[in-house]
């Protein structure tokens, strides 16, 4: 399984779009500042993720969440529904 995941700083209340094959593990690499773009912006939280069966389609997403705003802005408003229900 592949992941596309947001996370959202603790810091700065940015967000960052990525993937990978084990969710648990990257989250904790970002947390730990294993990684080199967001080791400033520590802590994350997980606030969605979605899961596919194949690496393409997983990075297909994860371009068009990052690339294409309108997207993402649908997917923001879909999460801040949800929590707020």
């Amino acid at each position: 399984m592949y992941y596309v995941y947001i996370l959202k700083s603790l810091k700065d209340d940015k967000l960052y779009i990525g993937y990978t094959n084990n969710l648990l593990r990257r989250i904790k690499e970002h947390n730990s500042k294993s990684n080199q773009s967001t080791k400033s912006r520590t802590p994350f939280k997980l606030v969605y993720y979605e899961a596919y069966h194949n690496k393409q389609d997983a990075t297909k997403r994860e371009s068009n969440l990052k690339l294409h705003a309108k997207a993402l802005t649908q997917l923001l408003i879909r999460i801040r529904n949800s929590v707020a229900s």
